[in-house]
């Protein structure tokens, strides 16, 4: 626990003009973002007796060594830096949104060649237009059955419609008249596109327009007595009224609204939002908010709209890619920003935010508390809606909040650690008879995985074939973690202690302001990929992983991380140099955590194991072909789809590949051949077995972030 005067700033060295500060840990992350009208004033009462400040501000401060700050021109800049840093560095001590699900969309490929329609999920994709988000899944499905009756838009995969394609045959919603079937050449590029734009028109609330349409060539085939046709239209009349009546009116003036409740208590609350468009409800979402900072129900209001409106102008705008210098109005955007926000309680400064709001959509917002009339009762039924979500949370988590504490508390007890094990990080290795050697190393924090700090390692060995043994492979995986992790912490403690003066400090954003109200570049300052020193690391295995990873430390000087190992048959903990292990009772929740974690593990060393060894064989095969580089190769296996079907096709089919001749079609056929003619079957991966070969010195490009493995393709991580 450190003393905040420690690193308090000396008086007058803190200006007095807005900015954002950040207080950084003895270790260098970033645990706590904020924004000040005054850097001068805000910062002060940070650094007030101690019993004068809220617990967890307490908390904050005593877990902080040092605060920096950056001086902006306005209260808007602040409010926009602020929100940037803490999607970069996700302190933990600033407010966390959880959002209570992967809310869906329906989304509409407009970029490309043959849009689709189809539900998504996640981050949004530059070319694609989006509508919702909507509660359930199933509810998009619904509509967009009935839609497809009058605008049949392709809904099938890439692979699907590329093997309808190649077979010259459509699916069974191209026989049914639920697809216009583009595959199969049945509509033009041009109009296909045509028609995924008059779909989003209806889906944007331009309805009337195709009513009145189909009721026209309805009354035209009547007259003709094509009473067949006129019949469909009816049915596809009737299809784009159902569709219509499941998004009820809510406010008669066609408003663009989003209007916001907020009910909770000091330690957490549920924030519920209704997505009002052209008067309709199109979309709900909900979030439970931990309070991890002191904070006002006007406070936690401007943190939500930060993170609400700044998350989807970055989704839009290629992923926060915009520099901090160019204007918010460059991003405009606006069916992401609506004309009206309405929140329970207006945030501490509503000029800055309207400003804010104003510079994302390119026009005035309107944010304010509703106070009469129908959008009063709209407001009041979203506010129902966050008590039943926080009634549903506390239901569901509360036991799980004790149980992830009750958990690492017996861990601290049962290891004799001196605090409880707030970041646990667990390594394992997947090898199929030494080869195709991968590690993975998982990340738990307070008891949940942070699956964005997962890391697979390609295993190399001393002479980059492979390590020895599984418990060499340890030793090379611990290693490098940590090797990183020392290393950053060496180049962390040079600048520091050769940075000089407060010029030089502030030329690198040290406890000094910046000139001018200009953000400055930051220098060396995004989170480092090893950082962070967990509290435990966990190596799946027993005695012998356990001391080659004990090993690995100690030839690094690391003596601050507690280590263990989980060994399977008996699920005995083992620490390193005992000949006993520690007994968990089996029906431990600190057993249960360490059995989780050990999994997931497990789980994620054997998906990358599999990824490279896959590629691994795909590549062999066509290796040895003379003449066929690696170029040609991948233009063989993006034409016929896989190396099943490239074994299956004859010299003549391969020769209409471009560049393959003949005589490499012929050498690829004999390959592939010779290769049917070796017994295929291959031992499945094995994970964590003393039998297991893998590495010991490795470069930083073989490490992986979450998500892909080194040298293969990307890898969705968990």
């Amino acid at each position: 626990m450190a003393d905040p005067a420690t690193y308090r700033p000396a008086p007058g060295q803190v200006p007095d003009q807005p900015g954002v500060y950040r207080f950084r840990d003895d270790h260098g992350r970033v645990i706590y973002v904020g924004k000040a009208k005054s850097l001068r004033s805000r910062l002060g009462s940070y650094f007030q007796d101690l019993a004068a400040l809220h617990p967890r501000t307490q908390s904050m401060v005593t877990s902080a060594s040092s605060v920096e700050w950056t001086v902006v021109g306005t209260e808007v800049e602040a409010l926009a830096l602020e929100y940037s840093w803490i999607k970069e560095f996700d302190p933990r001590f600033n407010v966390k949104y959880r959002d209570d699900k992967s809310y869906p969309y329906l989304a509409v490929t407009l970029g490309d060649q043959f849009p689709r329609v189809q539900v998504m999920r996640g981050a949004k994709r530059p070319g694609t237009r989006y509508f919702g988000p909507y509660a359930h899944a199933w509810a998009i499905r619904e509509t967009v059955d009935l839609l497809l009756r009058v605008f049949p838009v392709r809904t099938c995969s890439a692979g699907v419609f590329k093997r309808a394609h190649q077979q010259g045959r459509p699916c069974l919603l191209g026989y049914i008249d639920k697809c216009s079937a583009p595959c199969v050449g049945r509509i033009s590029p041009d109009d296909h596109h045509a028609l995924a734009e008059d779909f989003c028109a209806f889906m944007a609330g331009d309805t009337a327009k195709f009513t009145r349409r189909l009721t026209d060539r309805m009354r035209e085939a009547a007259a003709m007595q094509d009473y067949e046709q006129a019949a469909r239209l009816r049915d596809d009349i009737g299809a784009l009224e159902r569709a219509t009546e499941k998004n009820a009116v809510v406010l008669q003036d066609g408003t663009d609204a989003d209007i916001f409740a907020l009910v909770g208590d000091e330690l957490e609350a549920a924030v519920q939002v209704f997505h009002v468009r052209d008067g309709r409800i199109r979309g709900q979402r909900g979030w439970i908010v931990e309070k991890v900072e002191d904070v006002t129900d006007a406070e936690l209001v401007e943190h939500l709209l930060q993170q609400v409106y700044g998350a989807e102008d970055d989704a839009l705008t290629g992923n926060g890619s915009r520099s901090r210098g160019e204007p918010a109005a460059a991003a405009t955007r606006t069916g992401v920003v609506p004309r009206e926000v309405l929140v329970p309680v207006m945030p501490p400064d509503p000029a800055q935010v309207s400003a804010w709001l104003g510079g994302l959509r390119g026009s005035r917002v309107d944010v304010r508390v509703p106070q009469r009339g129908d959008k009063r009762e709209l407001a009041e039924t979203v506010r129902r809606n966050a008590e039943h979500a926080l009634a549903l949370h506390r239901t569901k988590r509360a036991g799980d909040l004790t149980t992830r504490s009750q958990a690492l508390r017996e861990i601290q007890e049962a290891l004799d650690l001196t605090t409880a094990p707030l970041r646990i990080e667990c390594y394992d290795i997947s090898t199929t008879q030494g080869t195709h050697q991968m590690a993975s190393m998982v990340v738990f924090e307070d008891g949940l995985p942070r699956k964005g700090e997962y890391r697979t390692f390609a295993v190399r060995g001393p002479e980059g074939d492979g390590a020895r043994d599984d418990t060499a492979a340890m030793h090379e995986v611990i290693t490098r973690r940590f090797r990183r992790y020392v290393a950053d912490r060496t180049a962390t403690g040079d600048l520091e202690l050769g940075a000089g003066d407060d010029d030089d400090l502030a030329a690198v954003g040290v406890n000094g302001p910046t000139v001018g109200g200009e953000v400055p570049a930051e220098v060396g300052d995004g989170p480092r990929r090893f950082a962070y020193p967990p509290n435990l690391v966990v190596v799946d295995g027993g005695p012998p992983q356990v001391a080659a990873a004990a090993r690995a430390l100690a030839e690094l000087g690391v003596d601050d991380v507690a280590l263990c190992g989980l060994a399977k048959r008996l699920e005995e903990v083992w620490l390193p140099g005992e000949d006993y292990p520690v007994i968990l009772q089996r029906s431990s929740e600190g057993l249960y955590l360490l059995q989780r974690v050990r999994d997931e593990a497990h789980r994620f060393a054997i998906t990358a194991h599999r990824r490279r060894r896959t590629k691994g064989m795909t590549a062999s095969a066509l290796d040895d072909v003379p003449g066929l580089g690696p170029a040609r190769s991948r233009a063989l296996l993006k034409h016929f789809g896989s190396l099943k079907r490239l074994r299956a096709a004859s010299a003549e089919e391969i020769t209409t590949v471009p560049g393959m001749g003949a005589r490499t079609a012929a050498a690829v056929v004999a390959a592939l051949a010779a290769a049917d003619s070796v017994a295929p079957g291959a031992p499945a991966p094995t994970v964590g077995t003393p039998a297991d070969t893998v590495p010991t010195d490795a470069h930083p490009a073989d490490v992986a972030p979450t998500g892909a493995t080194a040298g293969s393709p990307g890898m969705l991580g968990g």
